[in-house]
């Protein structure tokens, strides 16, 4: 009766093709967004929206945690001096590169109320 088995089990693992586990392609994984990636991208969206602004509104209703709206102080700071200097096209890179700097440098250490170990 074992063989039966075996023989059974190994009959259905891959079919006419061989095409089973371990064999061939896999499908392909799905994409993940890191927290960094992610911080960025909400980072630099909110900064594009209060760059012309005079107010930076309620950090909750964008959605955004506290040390991301700091992220994004700095960020509109920065871009408001750059846009004065060098324009609007020169604002734009300046708050993709300060929003990605500064959500990969809150990642680095750990994240939201994460410390590296000392």
């Amino acid at each position: 009766m074992p063989l039966c088995l075996a023989g059974a089990l190994t009959a259905g693992c891959g079919g006419a093709s061989g095409a089973g586990p371990g064999h061939g392609t896999a499908p392909p994984s799905p994409r993940t967004t890191s927290p960094e990636e992610l911080c960025a991208r909400i980072v630099a969206h909110w900064s594009r929206a209060v760059l012309d602004g005079d107010t930076y509104g309620d950090y909750q209703s964008m959605g955004l945690s506290n040390g991301q709206y700091e992220i994004l102080r700095r960020v509109v700071e920065t871009a408001r001096t750059v846009k004065r200097r060098q324009g609007a096209a020169a604002a734009e890179a300046s708050i993709d590169r300060g929003a990605r700097a500064g959500c990969a440098d809150r990642y680095r250490r750990g994240g939201p109320g994460k410390g590296p170990w000392q």
